[in-house]
């Protein structure tokens, strides 16, 4: 069997125990709607270990995100349905059949080969070129998938320029729904500005839920350090003017 293959046995075993009559309280409570958040949760820390290369965090993380895997599928084999067998089968049948350029006689990859072998797993006719809206994806996350697939067909700027300048375009008409106090307006100019931005951020190799993740951490970073001066000084963010706040902020952002 292996190292790897006793170890992912051990693992499948123990959480069977603790699943067991005679295992944890808290484990044999759960369910596949009750451990959704933590799916979500475990996959974020990951992507954080990754962004600060800590292979040794990496390690833990892949592991918790391994568990949310091995969890479902034992919740799954008691109610009789599948198992982590099947999950591993399937998984090992797909990649197998999407990569035919590996395992078959395919000449090489391609984009459009891979989204035609989905459509056809999944018993669907494509009825658009850019394949169906998978709204379990974050809004960002959609928005790149769905420009990448029209990118595969031509659909695209020659080059990043075009982007820039659609991103121009829409704060232009952004800055017009707003001066207009139209909040319909605003929400829909405010989508086109971000999906404009999306565009960039693909053309520029960017993950753009990556890239507001950290802008919005760099912003709560800045802030924390605002409130330390304001507090080391004997002032109150409430009663500051927005001039103090932002020499405040102005600093902070110069210590880092």
């Amino acid at each position: 069997m292996g190292l790897v293959g006793e170890e992912f046995e051990r693992l499948v075993q123990i959480m069977e125990t603790l699943r067991s009559e005679r295992g944890c309280e808290w484990d044999r409570s759960q369910t596949h709607e009750s451990l959704k958040p933590y799916l979500i949760e475990e996959a974020y820390e990951l992507l954080d270990a990754i962004d600060e290369k800590d292979d040794t965090k990496m390690t833990e993380e892949l592991g918790d995100v391994l568990l949310q895997v091995v969890f479902h599928a034992q919740i799954a084999r008691e109610r009789g349905t599948f198992g982590i067998l099947e999950v591993l089968r399937t998984l090992n049948e797909k990649l197998v059949r999407r990569h035919p350029h590996v395992f078959g006689d395919s000449p090489a990859y391609s984009y459009q080969q891979w989204e035609r072998i989905k459509s056809q797993e999944k018993g669907t006719k494509k009825t658009s070129a850019i394949g169906s809206l998978n709204k379990a994806l974050p809004a960002l996350s959609l928005a790149r998938r769905i420009q990448e697939n029209a990118a595969a067909v031509g659909f695209d700027w020659p080059d990043v320029s075009g982007a820039l300048e659609k991103v121009e375009e829409e704060v232009r008409e952004l800055e017009q729904a707003v001066q207009q106090k139209n909040p319909k307006s605003v929400e829909e100019e405010l989508g086109d500005l971000l999906f404009a931005v999306v565009n960039v951020a693909r053309f520029s190799g960017v993950d753009p839920e990556v890239a507001l993740r950290k802008a919005t951490e760099k912003f709560a970073k800045r802030f924390a350090t605002v409130e330390n001066f304001a507090k080391e000084r004997g002032l109150e963010l409430k009663r500051m003017t927005l001039e103090q706040l932002d020499a405040l902020w102005e600093e902070a952002k110069g210590g880092e």
